[in-house]
């Protein structure tokens, strides 16, 4: 039986609480392929070595925290080599543009055990274009061996591996999108209200770059002005709160905007059902829990084309996608504004979508006969030519100058 470790610095020792976006995915693929039988262990590092089994039935390890920054301890090493080695394994590799990630891909290439890079987000123009001065001197002293000398990147989009293309990686892509555990689903559909305002949220962490929450804010600011909405910006401050409520100051929507903390005490779909449109103008994003749940919730979901779910919602018919610029986000907003009587069925089909294609046993099912047939593989020996730097081109793509190469 293959043995799968999935690897996440960051992740509890005990197995809860489960807060953030990494977190919860691997959490999730992690119940997941317990649920089906595999035999799968999520690794973590932590200030003392325990182990743990979590609600949903998987063994947590954590081990002690190196002191160096590009390097693991001697015990976490000693698992890979031993246990994880003696074995038929496979290492998931969370991370991105991370030591830790760097130094376990490291450890598995020594220990002759086959690892598959999970960075969650795409590496998008967008990506590298905020702090370029410490992402591209990272990129190639570390993150390109990474991955090229992976068994293979998962993505969460097929789309995503495109910019890897770009940037010369060759190693092979496998999609293995976000879920949902069947315990967070509403038995019911809160009610579908038909009086003004229109509510409209975001829920996720309050980083304005990555969530595009300023782009939100703008375009927000073009509808408002001639529709009656209120938008809610919801999740734990990563440091942009205040500035995003000084935008909002600008354009003239205090009254219209409000900002809230973080409720971990309710499910995202109930949180949903306190609104009508959700909202995730993201300039970049692996995929978005967020959204899966007002799917569930059974509301209206405006995405950025570049998320991971963006062809779901599409293909369920429960939204749009749209560029993540004020325009486009507008037009999507006033469009879907206009749709108002279509509103129900089309959120109940986005139900329906989620339900039958995004439960965590199907993804974890699918997750699993990709990594069999890559351990199968003769290809899986981190034996891959060196990846080229990339021609200049792939450095214009993403905004950099040449001359900040070096």
């Amino acid at each position: 039986m293959l043995n799968i470790g999935l690897y996440l610095r960051h992740f509890p020792a005990s197995g809860t609480p489960i807060v953030g976006g990494t977190a919860t995915f691997v959490d999730g693929l992690a119940g997941g392929l317990h649920e089906i039988g595999a035999a799968v262990s999520v690794l973590c590092e932590g200030g003392e070595r325990s182990s743990a089994i979590a609600p949903g039935g998987y063994r947590v390890d954590c081990f002690p925290a190196a002191r160096r920054r590009f390097d693991i301890g001697p015990a976490f090493k000693h698992h890979i080599g031993r246990r994880m080695g003696a074995a038929q394994a496979l290492m998931i590799v969370s991370g991105m543009f991370h030591p830790g990630a760097y130094a376990v891909g490291c450890a598995a290439a020594a220990s002759g055990v086959p690892y598959v890079a999970c960075p969650f987000d795409p590496y998008s123009t967008s990506v590298f274009r905020r702090n370029a001065h410490l992402k591209w001197p990272y990129w190639f002293l570390f993150e390109r061996r990474l991955l090229a000398h992976a068994a293979a990147i998962q993505v969460m989009d097929r789309r995503h591996a495109e910019p890897l293309s770009r940037l010369g990686i060759r190693t092979p892509a496998i999609e293995v999108i976000n879920g949902f555990p069947a315990h967070t689903v509403p038995p019911v559909v809160a009610p579908y209200r038909a009086a003004e305002p229109v509510r409209m949220l975001f829920l996720g962490r309050i980083d304005a770059y990555n969530k595009g929450l300023d782009i939100l804010l703008n375009a927000f600011g073009l509808v408002a002005a001639s529709h009656d909405v209120r938008l809610t910006i919801q999740g734990p401050d990563w440091g942009d709160r205040a500035r995003l409520q000084r935008q909002a100051a600008r354009l003239s929507l205090l009254d219209k905007v409000t900002f809230r903390d973080a409720d971990y005490e309710r499910t995202g779909p109930e949180i949903m059902g306190d609104h009508d449109l959700f909202c995730l103008t993201s300039r970049f994003e692996g995929f978005s829990q967020s959204a899966i749940e007002a799917m569930l919730a059974a509301r209206m979901v405006l995405v950025s084309e570049t998320a991971g779910i963006a062809p779901h919602v599409e293909a369920a018919g429960c939204g749009l996608a749209v560029k993540p610029d004020a325009a486009s986000v507008a037009n999507g907003m006033v469009a879907l504004l206009n749709d108002r009587a279509h509103w129900k069925e089309r959120g109940l089909n986005g139900r329906a979508y989620a339900l039958s294609i995004l439960p965590w046993k199907h993804v974890a099912a699918d997750a699993l006969r990709q990594y069999q047939a890559l351990v199968a593989s003769a290809d899986v020996s981190g034996d891959r030519p060196p990846v080229s730097a990339g021609p200049p081109m792939a450095l214009r793509e993403h905004g950099i100058a040449e001359r900040e190469e070096a």
